[in-house]
């Protein structure tokens, strides 16, 4: 059965891409409170390491704004800006603050140099002095957790003591050589409970796999009515029809499913062990072809739906390497091509998340038109091995690598990016912490594949919506993803492996309805019925 190269390359391209997206899935907001089991708690030294903003004011007018992280000792901040006051800000004399000052402070705000004795000796000889808070500036570019000596175990500070980065303190002290009144204002804001950027990106999760299954189903249903015709009038040009009318699709096994997971935790290990400026920016290469791909797929498609373009998306012309193209899709292309290098190019512009999640999402669709799961049994392998790979991941991986590897690879930790391109992503609009929510890709994908079957049985079937079982599917999806993002607020913003979430829902659902009407054996087994579009089987090669 003879296909286009076009449609051969589109589908090669859409399996690399599957495990590209299947290695990153993460819900996740940014911490603004740090846990540490490292650091034990005990009386006068039991605070949470918080963020803490430090908005600067020169004379009068507000300047630059700086963050710093708040001491496991020391008083609790303020939660709103309106509660913090503004105080006068000095240099310490001795630097280190290791000795009592020769002038006592006067409710000033005292900036020392972090070295030469403890943390808790600095903050004890500040408030002796008559400081109101102090800040410790640290001797590197990072922020450092501040924590009592081991020998401590009653600590009694009674003002906060917060550590900013080297470059922060630098150029305080700049400022407070140059002018003759600068003051700060300290404070910890929290989260809302429930952000705006969590609804539209809930919505935009949905809303993809809703599209891209009728979308397949309409497909299905479309090639199926064809291929019936050309049976019943006995064609004899029936597989040249086939070879250019229909679309490729993988099918994958249970074997595939496996070596999927295999392959993308292999690809995440390389992702965090090369993870670097130019790393990424060969991920934004890959990512722009991708999207290239998808947003053409997902055009054509569109387009096609008018009489205006009914010709030109049914007229071919030979070309080298790709073979046949459409001469719409010839069209289209120039307009996708530049749509992504222009989002290249500006991506790191505020906006440039719009952009990025239009890529984004016609990639989703196009890689869930050409990759399906044939039954059941297909779909709970691999979404049962996504699963744990979730979990492993996110948590189990910090015993190997004292970190989440997962959520260094989301966040783009020492690629002085702000993450990988695979996410959609919006920002933050009510959060005084900004950053934005994202989801990986594979949370959309891999239970999206599920779902999308689920309306292809239907429609083979001939299953109302209520008997059927997409509508279920898809609540089960929503639910999922909504009980990612309580998690997520409920843990302050830690990072969540939303398929922790989403895969008992979607697939506990599907199990279930499937043991309860009596489907389960058809639909482990048989799935979709017969199929008369041809499929192309991705196997694991031997």
């Amino acid at each position: 059965m003879k296909m286009r190269r076009e449609e051969q390359l589109a589908i090669r391209r859409a399996a690399w891409l599957l495990v590209a997206c299947l290695s990153l899935r993460l819900a996740i907001a940014g911490d603004i409170v740090h846990h540490d089991d490292i650091a034990p708690k005990r009386p006068g030294c039991e605070n949470n390491f918080v963020l803490v903003k430090v908005p600067t004011w020169v004379n009068g007018v507000e300047d630059i704004e700086y963050v710093g992280v708040g001491a496991r000792f020391g008083l609790t901040l303020e939660s709103k800006e309106k509660h913090a006051t503004h105080t006068r800000v000095v240099i310490a004399d001795p630097p280190d603050f290791c000795t009592m000052p020769k002038e006592k402070l006067k409710g000033e705000v005292v900036v020392v140099q972090r070295g030469n004795c403890s943390f808790t000796t600095k903050s004890n000889i500040a408030e002796d002095a008559g400081a109101t808070a102090i800040l410790i500036i640290n001797n590197r570019t990072e922020l450092f957790k501040m924590v009592c000596e081991v020998n401590q175990t009653d600590v009694k500070i009674g003002i906060p003591a917060v550590m900013l980065p080297q470059d922060a303190g630098a150029n305080l002290e700049k400022l407070i050589s140059t002018n003759t009144n600068v003051s700060v204002q300290l404070y910890s804001p929290q989260r809302p409970l429930v952000d705006v950027a969590e609804v539209f990106l809930w919505l935009m999760a949905v809303g993809t796999i809703l599209c891209a299954s009728y979308w397949s189903a309409r497909s299905a249903r479309e090639a199926a009515i064809e291929y019936e015709k050309l049976l019943k009038d006995a064609s004899d040009e029936l597989v040249e029809t086939e070879g250019i009318g229909s679309s490729g699709v993988v099918d994958i096994n249970t074997t595939s499913a496996v070596l999927f997971v295999v392959v993308a935790s292999c690809f995440l290990v390389m992702l965090y062990k090369l993870m670097s400026y130019w790393f990424i920016e060969v991920l934004v290469v890959l990512f722009c072809i991708g999207g290239v791909e998808g947003l053409q797929t997902c055009l054509v498609a569109f387009l096609s739906c008018f009489r205006w373009f009914e010709n030109s998306a049914q007229s071919f012309v030979k070309l080298p390497i790709f073979g046949a193209v459409s001469h719409l899709t010839l069209a289209v292309s120039p307009f996708c091509i530049a749509f992504a290098v222009l989002w290249a190019v500006f991506r790191r512009v505020s906006f440039a998340w719009i952009g990025q999640d239009i890529l984004g999402i016609a990639l989703i669709i196009t890689v869930l038109q050409i990759i399906r799961i044939p039954n059941l049994k297909v779909g709970t392998v691999l979404l049962s091995c996504a699963f744990l790979y979730d979990i492993f991941w996110v948590f189990v991986s910090k015993w190997w690598f004292h970190e989440s590897v997962m959520i260094v690879v989301a966040r783009g930790d020492r690629s002085g990016e702000d993450g990988i391109p695979m996410l959609l992503k919006i920002p933050r609009l009510f959060d005084p912490w900004g950053g934005y929510s994202i989801i990986g890709f594979g949370d959309i994908i891999l239970p999206g594949l599920l779902v999308v079957f689920s309306l292809r049985y239907d429609m083979l079937a001939k299953k109302k919506i209520r008997e059927g079982y997409f509508l279920w599917a898809m609540i089960a999806y929503g639910l999922g993803l909504l009980i990612t993002y309580v998690a997520l607020n409920l843990m302050d913003g830690h990072g969540q492996p939303a398929l922790l979430y989403i895969v008992p829902f979607t697939l506990g659902t599907f199990l279930t309805l499937g043991k309860q009407r009596g489907d389960l054996k058809t639909l482990w087994t048989r799935g979709e019925l017969e199929r008369p579009c041809p499929h192309i089987h991705l196997q694991s090669s031997q």
